[in-house]
């Protein structure tokens, strides 16, 4: 990790690039781990939902399957995020990690739309299910799924990670819902209790993915991390001493671990010096965990900058 600064005299600029690059933790075991135990699990669920007649089941694989594809294309960005930046993907592929997590959510809007159908139908004409068979392959759900979630647990700071891990959350809880299902249905017969709990997984999935969804679109379309007040980091700037005023102020995610900071310092009093901007970017990495800040420095507050406009991007 390293501070440096690179001086143009052109136009009484300068310019100071303070790089942290945090490399995202590698959870390829915990990926790897998780793919083939719930790709196997899907399987054996599935197969048991045909055989007990049981939508919550059927409903649970489905989503399952799409929890699967997630965490393929979450461990696909999380591998293509540490490539090294080229002469034209200059930030490398980490913005994969922001792809992944909006797929994601996508996906498990789709398999939702598709559960919810099913259960519908099945509302409608309750059928008869294996209610013992349902209890026992839902239990293995709730300690594979559990396991699974363990292993992200501590990369929920990151959302790509984030969203495989309430994935996984979300799986073992509703694997315990569709264990009381089965128990209340031994109890009483009532086999309605089967698809009416597949919209409550529906409807469970639905509420957890909305954040994830939201966030990520966020990140995707280049706004401010939610966990950054941009008043917050322009206040700061500005109270910096020789700083008479700031302007072209942006700040944007470029992975869904790392953050990017550009903006045009005015200071009247002359140039601040290297330990200036060295330690500005430090202070914004520790006080915003902005850790890619670029800051231009403009002696005059009557130059021309053709970027001062608040409209202009």
């Amino acid at each position: 990790m390293s501070d440096h600064a690179h001086r143009h005299n052109d136009h009484d600029h300068d310019h100071h690039e303070h790089g942290h690059v945090h490399a995202p933790v590698d959870f390829g075991r915990a990926f790897a781990i998780g793919v083939i135990l719930n790709m196997t699990f899907v399987v054996i669920e599935a197969a048991y939902g045909f055989l007990s007649n049981s939508t919550a089941l059927l409903a649970d694989a489905g989503h399952n399957l799409s929890d699967v594809m997630g965490l393929l294309v979450a461990w696909i960005a999380a591998v293509l995020s540490k490539r090294p930046p080229t002469p034209r993907l200059t930030y490398g592929l980490r913005n994969t990690s922001i792809l992944a997590a909006l797929l994601n959510a996508i996906l498990l809007l789709i398999a939702s739309g598709s559960i919810l159908l099913e259960a519908i139908q099945r509302l409608l004409h309750p059928e008869p299910i294996a209610s013992k068979t349902v209890i026992v392959v839902a239990a293995i759900g709730i300690v594979i799924n559990g396991f699974t979630a363990w292993l992200f647990s501590s990369g929920k700071d990151d959302i790509n990670i984030r969203g495989a891990y309430l994935h996984m959350v979300a799986d073992a809880a509703l694997s315990f819902g569709v264990v009381l299902t089965g128990i209340a249905i031994m109890l009483t017969g009532w086999f309605w209790l089967d698809p009416a709990f597949s919209l409550l997984i529906v409807a469970v999935i639905v509420w957890g993915t909305w954040g994830l969804l939201r966030e990520s679109t966020a990140m995707s379309l280049a706004a401010v991390p939610s966990m950054i007040d941009p008043a917050s980091v322009r206040s700061y700037l500005c109270s910096l001493q020789g700083v008479a005023s700031i302007h072209d102020l942006h700040i944007w995610p470029m992975s869904t671990t790392e953050t990017a900071l550009t903006a045009h310092l005015v200071t009247p009093g002359g140039n601040p010096g290297d330990a200036f901007l060295v330690e500005t970017c430090h202070q914004l990495n520790h006080r915003f965990k902005i850790g890619h800040a670029t800051l231009q420095i403009e002696i005059s507050a009557d130059v021309h900058c053709s970027l001062k406009p608040d409209h202009v991007i």
